[in-house]
């Protein structure tokens, strides 16, 4: 006589896919459990935690990819599946991959508006002065956005130090930067005009050039390379 299944309503709370996916995060779960908390219910027969793990076994050679492989018809003629569970699994993990894709891609800059598009949404609205550095590639790819400092309603104390410091350590081929003013004018003042000669100089020295330096306000911005003050 086999043991009947241990159904997950008579698990301890704790225990429960989605229950600990709240408590713990989803981080905290198995693969069996995630794939658990997306079929939601088992048969008469098997909980849906066995289910799940029975689904998982039958591709262990492969691992998750064997999974990833199945169309939402050949999952659904999985004992205990279905039409409605294998399409809510292939949408899972479809979801998964173009999440994956687009972290993989990386915005390539190509004039100022593209920096302004970038931004703006990110930085019209902020009360302070936020100072960003857009680190490049070769092939001016974004590589990394650090926020170097975080100032007043009108001024960032921002050194070079620090700008190429970060410019450095992602191995970055060039710089723009980018702040905001929180007065929506992005006319430039004196000290914008004096930190880009500054920046300028320090590009030149260590061989990263200072591209642009752009100063953004609300749905609007200015290129300091436009003005004329980055030769």
């Amino acid at each position: 006589m086999t043991d009947k299944p241990v159904m997950v309503r008579e698990m301890p709370i704790g225990e429960r896919p989605r229950e600990k996916l709240l408590l713990q995060g989803v981080q905290a779960l198995s693969n069996a459990e995630l794939l658990a908390v997306l079929l939601r219910t088992g048969t008469k027969a098997e909980s849906v935690m066995h289910l799940a793990e029975r689904v998982l076994a039958r591709h262990a050679a492969s691992g998750m990819q064997g999974l990833d492989e199945l169309s939402s018809s050949t999952l659904a003629k999985i004992k205990g599946i279905g039409e409605v569970k294998a399409v809510t699994i292939a949408a899972a993990i479809e979801l998964g991959k173009r999440v994956v894709a687009k972290q993989g891609e990386r915005p390539i800059i190509r004039s100022p508006q593209d920096v302004a598009d970038l931004v703006m949404a990110r930085l019209c609205r902020e009360q302070r002065e936020h100072f960003i550095a857009l680190l490049l590639s070769t092939k001016n790819q974004v590589l990394a956005m650090p926020v170097i400092a975080v100032g007043s309603l009108n001024a960032a104390i921002v050194h070079p130090r620090e700008v190429f410091r970060q410019a450095v350590s992602h191995s970055a081929a060039a710089v723009i930067a980018v702040h905001n003013h929180p007065s929506g004018d992005p006319a430039p003042s004196k000290e914008d005009l004096q930190l880009t000669r500054q920046l300028v100089e320090a590009g030149r020295i260590l061989d990263i050039p200072l591209l642009d330096h752009v100063v953004i306000g609300d749905q609007r911005h200015i290129s300091l390379k436009e003005q004329g003050a980055i030769e």
